[in-house]
């Protein structure tokens, strides 16, 4: 269980996201509740997990309920980042049975997306429980929820990689080849133009790259298709000439083989898996 939760991302730029997403559902407005009447009919209901999983985004569903409507209390049964059983009441919610039922989907979505993500974050993250590798994320996103995704990736024991462009610079293959195809070339035209602080890191696929990267003294190597034996003798390279050096390493992660990676001395192991190739933790919402 992890006590240190992420901070959410602030109201003021997810309330127009989560507002637009209740409007996709409700469309003209929801005929199955509005035409049974309900107007001034409250309710109870809990939201139930239907799979063992890591739960995530509650605090993100509920707003969206309440910017529905602010009538609608909701409680978590369970903390953000802790383990649900299967059957296991994960939240209660009390309100105008009309909005109950009208925001149900769109805010079941969020959660049930969310923590998909986290739960199979948590999957790779506990290999490297005992080693100080971090297991991190990449911009591999769905458009839209990357905020979002990268809080459950948080949530789920990971840490952020880039959020975007502009956080720091990443030289990878491409950017090489546009310089010319030289890593030197590229990182000096870079520190050029950068603004202070940011980071550069160059990605890698050779050791003789790699000693390209040294030599123009990035802040961090990414180890990019390479396999256990090519990443172990970079790994060397990089503590002997280079020992500030950060390193990562990228592509083809597994739940096999992320230990025998993390054991090789990297300091950090990136990959898309929780994000793109997640399922969605199944939760449903049952009135009372």
């Amino acid at each position: 269980m992890f006590a240190i939760v992420p901070m959410l991302p602030p109201w003021i730029l997810l309330d127009p996201i989560l507002s637009d997403w209740s409007r996709e559902d409700l469309g003209r407005g929801d005929h199955s509740a509005q035409g049974l009447g309900l107007e001034g009919t409250t309710g109870k209901a809990t939201w139930v997990a239907k799979s063992e999983g890591i739960i995530a985004g509650l605090p993100i569903a509920f707003r969206m309920l309440q910017l529905l409507d602010p009538q609608v209390k909701c409680t978590a049964k369970l903390a953000e980042g802790f383990a649900c059983g299967s059957g296991q009441v994960i939240a209660e919610l009390e309100g105008p049975l009309a909005s109950l039922l009208s925001g149900e989907r769109a805010a079941l979505n969020v959660a049930m997306r969310l923590s998909g993500v986290a739960t199979a974050t948590r999957r790779f993250v506990d290999q490297l429980a005992d080693l100080p590798t971090q297991f991190v994320d990449t911009r591999k996103t769905t458009p839209g929820l990357r905020l979002l995704e990268k809080y459950a990736t948080r949530v789920g024991g990971g840490t952020n990689h880039r959020l975007g462009l502009d956080d720091a610079v990443m030289v990878k293959d491409n950017h090489i080849a546009a310089a010319g195809g030289s890593i030197a070339a590229a990182i000096k035209k870079l520190r050029s133009q950068l603004p202070f602080p940011l980071i550069i890191e160059v990605e890698t696929e050779t050791l003789g790259q790699v000693m390209e990267a040294i030599s123009a003294g990035v802040g961090v190597i990414m180890l990019d298709n390479m396999n256990l034996a090519q990443v172990q003798a970079a790994v060397q390279v990089i503590r002997d000439r280079a020992p500030r050096t950060k390193i990562e390493v990228s592509s083809n992660i597994s739940l096999e083989n992320i230990r025998a990676i993390a054991e090789t001395g990297v300091d950090y192991i990136s990959s898309s898996a929780p994000i793109t190739r997640s399922p969605w933790l199944d939760i449903s919402m049952r009135l009372q």
